[in-house]
């Protein structure tokens, strides 16, 4: 009964490891979710995202890397969906960071996304 118990445990621990190493960073040395915080509308591809707080995804459709932004805490939540173009890092990155571009209605548009400790950057 005992050598089951440890076996169980053991399993477990296992279990865990494998999630963690699982939640670090892929094979393009970015992780696959992050979290962000909008403080303004901000157009991420051709969807006006509202402020509030968002999980970013880091997807593939093939050879294309995909980045897709779900709004939580809220009812109604929103999302997009934007094709990113990955930049290598001379180091992993330090902190977090977001650029903007305005376009002509002098709108907040995503351009680029960096997150503490990944080895590349995100560019729309």
């Amino acid at each position: 009964m005992r050598s089951l118990k440890f076996v169980a445990v053991v399993a477990m621990c296992v279990l865990a490891l494998g999630l963690v190493a699982s939640a670090s960073q892929n094979k393009f040395g970015v992780a696959d979710s992050r979290n962000i915080s909008l403080t303004a509308p901000t157009w991420v591809g051709g969807v006006l995202l509202p402020k509030g707080d968002y999980t970013v995804l880091h997807t593939m459709e093939g050879e294309n890397h995909i980045m897709v932004f779900k709004q939580v805490k809220t009812n109604k939540p929103s999302e997009a969906k934007v094709k990113c173009q990955l930049v290598p890092l001379a180091q992993k990155a330090l902190r977090d960071e977001q650029t903007f571009t305005l376009n002509a209605a002098k709108e907040r548009v995503l351009h680029t996304l960096i997150f503490k400790g990944d080895l590349a950057q995100h560019v729309f």
